[in-house]
This record gives C-alpha cells, sequence and structure tokens, in this order.
C-alpha cells in the first residue's frame, strides 16, 4: 500500500469540535444500561470456577463426586472432560502455546481454572467448588524471569516448545546501528524495571452462553470488544462452524484493554452451557479476575543505551530486554510490536535495535492493557533521555527541544520503518511550559531548597500510537503463522422515511464515547441535528467486519466509516432531490439537513426526499432504487509490509499522537509521602471531536498512569503466589490521591491520511504519566543522589531510597 493521498479537511464545522454531552449518559446515569450481569435469560444456570492454589503441579486426580451430590448442582467439568469438547484457545505466537479454559494436565499459574461447576445459582456453584478434592504434585515454581532461560526439566512450563523457558528470542537492528555507536562521543546507559499491573475496571468479564441442540450454534452475551474481529477463533475452539456462534456486545463498565480478546470466559460459558444443556451464566469474581483474567500488563527488565554527540544530538538508542509474558503467550509478542511503532519517540535518532527474550513465568499471562507495551517504551525512552541530559549538564527542556523531529519534516520515518503523520513537538513542549509557569516553579523550588523542602519538576514529552494495523501481532515471529494485514471498521447509516438517522456499529460500548462520537461525525456529514440520530450495536449474525476499540483507534476509524457511508447516502440524496428540482447535481449542495440549488431557494429536505425514496419508486429517477442507506467498511488508511528480515517493519502505527505532562510534586523526606503542587498535560490529538470527552480520556487516563506509577503492582512470592489479589493489598488510586486539578491543554496538528485530521487519544494520559512523574521524583530528590529506575515509587521506597542515599554520605 502506498502513502495514502493527503486529505483536505472542512476548516468550518457545525458539530466536529463542539464538547456536546455524551449521548450513552443518561441512560446510564438513571441505571437503565443492560450490563451482563442485569441479563437474564429464561432457564439460566449460573457457573463458578475452582482455581489452582499451586503455581505450578501436575494434576493428578480429581473426585468431584461431593460436588456432583449437592442438591442444585447440575453439573461438574473438569480440563479432561472439556478437551473432549473444545480445542485450544486462540493464540497470536507461532508456534502457538496450547491453553485451555480448563487445565488438562498441569496448572502453571495461581488462578488457573481446574474444574467448573453449574448449578442453579451461583452460591450453591461456590458451595460445590470447595467440595472438589484435587490431587496436585507440585512442580519447581519459576517466578524471576532472569532465570527463565536457565530452567531445566520440570521447571519448563511448556516442553513441547523446547527445553527451557524462553518463549521468543530476536534481535531487530533499525539502520546503520553500530557504525553510529561508533561515531558518537558519549554512550549513556541505564537499566530500569517496568514491574507488571494492570487494568482494574469496575466490571469484571462476563458471559451468558446458550447452546440450541437444534440448529448447533452458540448465542454468546459478552462484555467484549473485538467480538467482531476475533469471534471465528472462539467458533475454532468451540469446534463449530463460524456461523455457528453469535456473539451479542453488552455494555462493558470499563476495559482498558482487559475485555478485548475475553476467550478464557467465552469459551468457558460456552462448553457449559453445551454440556449442561441450559444457559449458563459466569461473570468473574474480583479474585478470578485479578488471578486469571487478561489485564495483567507489561513486565520488563531493561538495560538500555543511547548514544550521543557532546553537543546532546542522539544519534542511536538500543535496549536489550527481558519480558515476563508469564505463563502463557496469548498475543505473541504483539507488546513488543506496538512499541516498535514509536521506539525512537519524538526525536530524530537514526538507528536502533532492540533485543527482545520473552520469558515464561509461574504468573498470569500479559494481557492487554492501555499502552499495550507503548507506555513502557516511553518510560524507558524518557528515562534514559533525562540520564543523558544529567551526564552531559544540558537541561531536560533544551535537550528534548534540540532533539525533537521538525514540523516541516512530516510525515517522518522513524528507522523501525513507521511512519509518523504530522506533529508540533516544540509547540506542544512550549505551552506546557507555559501552562505550568516552569521558569517561576524552578525558581520556587530554589528557595524551597534553603528552606528543607524539596519540591520536583518532572517533564516527559511522550508519543501515542494510535489506529494500530494488524501487522503488530506477527511480524516479531520468525514465521508468521497467519499473516494478518486487515483491521476495518464499518459502519451502517439508514435514513428512515421521516429523516430519522439510524447508525449501527459493529464494535461495543466499553465505557468509552462510541455513540457520542458517532452522533457528532454523521450529525456534520449528513448537516441534521444530533437528536435526529440513533445508534444502535450488531451482533455477529448481523456484523458487518469491525475490529474493535483499541489502540486509540476508534474514533479515527468510525469517522473513515460513517464518510464512505454518508457520502453514498448524499450521492442518493443529490440524485433524487436532482430529478425534483430539475437541477444539475453539480449545482446542488447539503445543508441544516436541506440540499438546494445553490444560489436560489429552490430545495427539499432530507425528510421530503426519504419519503419519495420509501414510497414513490415510480417517481424516483430509473437508476435509483428504494431505500435510503449505505454500509461502508472502511480500511486502516495506511499499511505497508514488513520486509523478510524485519529490518524494516513496514508502517503500521501512522497516526501518532504527543503529549507533554510537567508534574510537580513536592516530597516529605520523613514519611516520603508525595503531594501534587500542579500537574499539566497537554496533548495533540489531531482535531479534536469533543474536547469535554477527550479531557476526561487525559484526566482519567493520567490518574491510571498515577496508580502504575506509585502503587499498583501485581507481586508474586518466591512460591509464585500473587500476594496483591485484592484491594486491600493492590493499591489503586482514588480522587484523595490524584492531583487536586489536572489542567489539560491541546495542541493540534491534524493529521493528513484521516478524515477531519482526527487522531487517537484514548491511551495518552496514562502514557505520559510514569516517566513524568519519575523525573519529578528523581528531580525533587537530586540533593541526595536518587535515581528512580523501578516502578512503583511507593512512599516507602521514596523513604527507603533517602536513607540508603544518606547512609551512603554517612
Amino acid at each position: 500500500m502506498s502513502a495514502p493521498a493527503v486529505k483536505d479537511h472542512p476548516i468550518h464545522r457545525r458539530w466536529i469540535g463542539q464538547s456536546m454531552k455524551r449521548v450513552e449518559d443518561p441512560r446510564l446515569l438513571t441505571g437503565r444500561g443492560k450490563y451482563i450481569d442485569d441479563i437474564v435469560v429464561p432457564n439460566m444456570a449460573h457457573a463458578a470456577v475452582l482455581r489452582s492454589p499451586h503455581a505450578h503441579a501436575r494434576i493428578k486426580k480429581i473426585d468431584a463426586s461431593k460436588a456432583r451430590a449437592l442438591p442444585g448442582v447440575l453439573l461438574v467439568l473438569t480440563g479432561a472432560e472439556a478437551v473432549e469438547q473444545t480445542g485450544p484457545l486462540p493464540c497470536f505466537a507461532n508456534p502457538p502455546v496450547a491453553q485451555y479454559c480448563i487445565a488438562v494436565d498441569r496448572v502453571r499459574h495461581v488462578g488457573e481454572t481446574v474444574a467448573a461447576v453449574v448449578a442453579e445459582s451461583r452460591y450453591i456453584a461456590e458451595d460445590a467448588v470447595d467440595r472438589i478434592e484435587v490431587e496436585y504434585e507440585p512442580l519447581p515454581v519459576v517466578v524471576n524471569p532472569g532465570d527463565a532461560s536457565t530452567s531445566k526439566g520440570d521447571a519448563v512450563l511448556h516442553p513441547d516448545r523446547g527445553a527451557n523457558n524462553i518463549a521468543h528470542q530476536r534481535t531487530l537492528t533499525f539502520g546503520s546501528y553500530d557504525e553510529d555507536m561508533r561515531s558518537v562521543d558519549v554512550i549513556v546507559r541505564r537499566k530500569v524495571r517496568w514491574p507488571r499491573s494492570g487494568a482494574q475496571p469496575m466490571e469484571t468479564v462476563g458471559a451468558i452462553a446458550s447452546y440450541d441442540e437444534g440448529t448447533r450454534k452458540f448465542t454468546i452475551y459478552a462484555n467484549t470488544s473485538m467480538y467482531n474481529y476475533v469471534g471465528w477463533l472462539m467458533a475454532v475452539s468451540l469446534k463449530v462452524p463460524a456461523h455457528k456462534l453469535n456473539i451479542v456486545p453488552t455494555i462493558a463498565g470499563g476495559s482498558f484493554g482487559s475485555k478485548i480478546f475475553t476467550h478464557k470466559v467465552l469459551v468457558l460459558a460456552a462448553t457449559l452451557a453445551r454440556a449442561c444443556g441450559r444457559p449458563v451464566k459466569y461473570v468473574e469474581d474480583r479474585l478470578d479476575n485479578m488471578t486469571s483474567c487478561d489485564n495483567h500488563g507489561s513486565d520488563r527488565i531493561y538495560e538500555l543505551e543511547l548514544g550521543l554527540k557532546r553537543d546532546g544530538t542522539m544519534l542511536a538508542f538500543g535496549m536489550k530486554v527481558i519480558d515476563d509474558y508469564g505463563a502463557y503467550l496469548q498475543f505473541g509478542v504483539g507488546h513488543h510490536g506496538n512499541a516498535a511503532a514509536q521506539l525512537t519517540g519524538p526525536y530524530r535518532i537514526k538507528s536502533a535495535r532492540i533485543d527482545l527474550t520473552a520469558v515464561f513465568t509461574n504468573k498470569c499471562q500479559q494481557g492487554a492493557y492501555r499502552g499495550f507495551g507503548s507506555e513502557v517504551n516511553n518510560f524507558a525512552l524518557e528515562r534514559i533521555v533525562d540520564a543523558a541530559a544529567d551526564e552531559l549538564g544540558i537541561s531536560p527542556v533544551e535537550i528534548r527541544r534540540k532533539n525533537f523531529i521538525q514540523p516541516e519534516q512530516f510525515p517522518y520515518k522513524i528507522p523501525t520503518g513507521n511512519v509518523y503523520d504530522s506533529g508540533n513537538y516544540g509547540a506542544v513542549l512550549d505551552k506546557a511550559l507555559e501552562m505550568a509557569d516552569y521558569d517561576g516553579w524552578r525558581r520556587r523550588q530554589a528557595e524551597a531548597r534553603k528552606q528543607g523542602r524539596y519540591i520536583g519538576i518532572g517533564l516527559a514529552s511522550c508519543q501515542e500510537r494510535s489506529v494500530f494495523s494488524s501487522t503488530e501481532f506477527w511480524f516479531w515471529n520468525h514465521e508468521p503463522g497467519f499473516a494478518l494485514t486487515s483491521s476495518p471498521e464499518s459502519v451502517n447509516i439508514k435514513i428512515d422515511p421521516t429523516g430519522k438517522a439510524f447508525v449501527t456499529l459493529y464494535s461495543p460500548f466499553w465505557g468509552n464515547s462510541p455513540e457520542t462520537m458517532a452522533t457528532q461525525i454523521v450529525a456534520e456529514q449528513l448537516t441534521i441535528d444530533p437528536s435526529d440520530i440513533e445508534i444502535t450495536y450488531a451482533d455477529t449474525d448481523q456484523g458487518l467486519m469491525g475490529t474493535g476499540p483499541g489502540g486509540s483507534r476508534y474514533t479515527v476509524m468510525i469517522a473513515g466509516a460513517i464518510a464512505g457511508a454518508a457520502t453514498d447516502i448524499k450521492r442518493k440524496l443529490f440524485k433524487i432531490a436532482g430529478h425534483f428540482l430539475e437541477a444539475s447535481e453539480q449545482d446542488l449542495e447539503l445543508r441544516d439537513g436541506r440540499v438546494s440549488v445553490r444560489g436560489t431557494d429552490r430545495g427539499m429536505t432530507i425528510p421530503e426526499i426519504a419519503l419519495q425514496a420509501y414510497y414513490f419508486r415510480l417517481s424516483l429517477p430509473d437508476d435509483c432504487n428504494s431505500g435510503l442507506d449505505a454500509r461502508f467498511t472502511y480500511d486502516h488508511p495506511y499499511t505497508t509490509q514488513p520486509n523478510a528480515d524485519r529490518s524494516d517493519l513496514g508502517v503500521f502505527y501512522p497516526i501518532m499522537g504527543h503529549m507533554c505532562h510537567i508534574p510537580i510534586v513536592e516530597i516529605d523526606i520523613e514519611t516520603g509521602q508525595l503531594t501534587y503542587l500542579k500537574y499539566v498535560a497537554v496533548h495533540d490529538c489531531g482535531t479534536v471531536v469533543n474536547p469535554m470527552t477527550l479531557a476526561g480520556h487525559v484526566r482519567g487516563g493520567t490518574v491510571q498512569g498515577i496508580g502504575s506509577t506509585m502503587y499498583e503492582h501485581f507481586y508474586y512470592d518466591e512460591q509464585g503466589q500473587l500476594v496483591t489479589a485484592n484491594f486491600a493489598d493492590y493499591l489503586i488510586p482514588t480522587l484523595k490521591e490524584a492531583p487536586p486539578n489536572i489542567e489539560v491543554g491541546h495542541v493540534v496538528t491534524p493529521s493528513p491520511f484521516t478524515e477531519y485530521g482526527i487522531k487517537g487519544g484514548g491511551e495518552g494520559g496514562r502514557m505520559g504519566v510514569p516517566p513524568a512523574l519519575a523525573s519529578a521524583v528523581e528531580d525533587a530528590l537530586r540533593p541526595f543522589g536518587v535515581k528512580i529506575d523501578t516502578l512503583p515509587i511507593t512512599p516507602m521506597k521514596i523513604r527507603d531510597m533517602i536513607r540508603a542515599a544518606q547512609q551512603r554520605k554517612g
């Protein structure tokens, strides 16, 4: 695919850019939204699961006789029984890693499903779970990712894949890396650690599955998101043709990535429904969700190097990374494909290298979490940029400004082969510095230090790639098993006989604002009032292709799909109106819901045209059929194939947002407590469709990023036990821990590749916080020589680092 033609973006807009109230909110705020647990189907039974207490063990024997004898129990299913009906769960790795909805012969992490119970109520099912007796043979546990490559014998999680726990190993070099490193004046090195944390939406994953013996067809209600894109893969797991599986989307109470691939829950519910002959509801409880869901994020150890000239010019950036993927490899190493889209950040770095070792350990597998690996890359890159500024004696502002890609250089190809569409990073930085009163705070910081107070000023200039191409899921593989290249989005627009618009989306609502975005874009395209637009969602039986929300893609993609469908509708509106007005279509214009002859008062409203289109066929032009509707599938705007040796990964994430976060904090060195004095977040998300909803994304994502930076950690002990498996131990920030005011600013550089110039903005808040806050804490503690190389930065860690520094100084 060649570079797309540059789009012209209309300057005068009525609805795009307005802070319209969310269309989704009235039914949710009045308690009328239907979440998965609100849905009841006739004759529905309930499921609960038995989870492994061991991190690694063979399953020697399961005795479910006491559970089956409990009144109200309909079914107890073990892995050995389930595998007769179902195959492995979908996996993007090649070769794939076998994972089942119920463990078959061994468990590989605490919380893995060992058996499932179906009963008349959830209460009975939970009681029955407690009566199942399992004999385990414990096996050696691998928790430290550094030990994975030397694991042998029974410590190897997947012996069929090799003699150790290396899941994937590959080095990719982009550009003349070795030559550039030889030419630099300074090589700055730093080791950083990003521990795993995860999405914690209010609602866990759930499904209601039924199986019709007559038609041999499954129907599954689910709060999943990529149901139209990967539903057929679940059909493969269930051993039925794809047309024998209908997935019906429900409202999702948040996701942040954790409900993208919900195969385990959906396949389990469907397997139980088929086995017991009744519809089955299974909704994870919080322990299920935290120990075995798809909400665990990245878990990495980096050794970084950045080569620079003495004046601060960056030339080459390299990383050696060990990534702890847990017990399975559901996404392959897609997290690293994602990060490669913005590997060198906003900087004019000539070459790069990634030396990746992905390993298996006895932990829950990684899933998707807001940023999908790119937020970790932001943290790593910005940490070493700060280290370089310190070593060279350059201010953190100037080293960034000196190396920014300049506005006239866009579209800009980075070393990995991805292309950035547009940007003005200097303008974003300048606005953030102004909003934060950066120079003023530097003066106040100096005065505070004289008084024994420790104020820190952080800074991070980061990318937010948006609108993924599916090549990111497989180009890391040595041999792609399924080299898909499509990641489209579809829409259907029907104008009814009264002129009202009905819009069908083929991806779900999962807490974002798809109905609001679609309403504003349809209103803009057809020049109608938003109150005349109704949004619905299709199941997979009705579904056109829809990849779903994720990767900050949805607004961009539905804008393209709506524009395509609206163009077809407008073509028909003009044809019919031109026929009745006896005017050339070239002389017509659409404005305020009315097709008029330019320069005259002659025209027809959309309701008038629609009435003719539906009921007066013989009055229409001969080549015009009845009705007024259009469907359109919009493909990814710019994708190219990677080359064979992967020295160029192709274009796969070209819609590139940018942000600058400046937190200003004060630290109590006695307690380690951090107080926010100011927090500024300036983002470039291209043309902003709805400033209010975008500000909500940025503020919410920023607080979520604070959680990842300061509090959250899925901590496993040496025996592989998840110590932080509840909200008493896994700490998420509340409003009390958030900055009192997150000041949000925008700089707009429209994308030349998308409708209206829109870029994604759903993940940026979280993606900018960790490096910004780390730099703020490090800046505050500069008198002690403290370096922030790992997260979370808890008050206890801060206090311990200060005390260690004081002891070193004597």
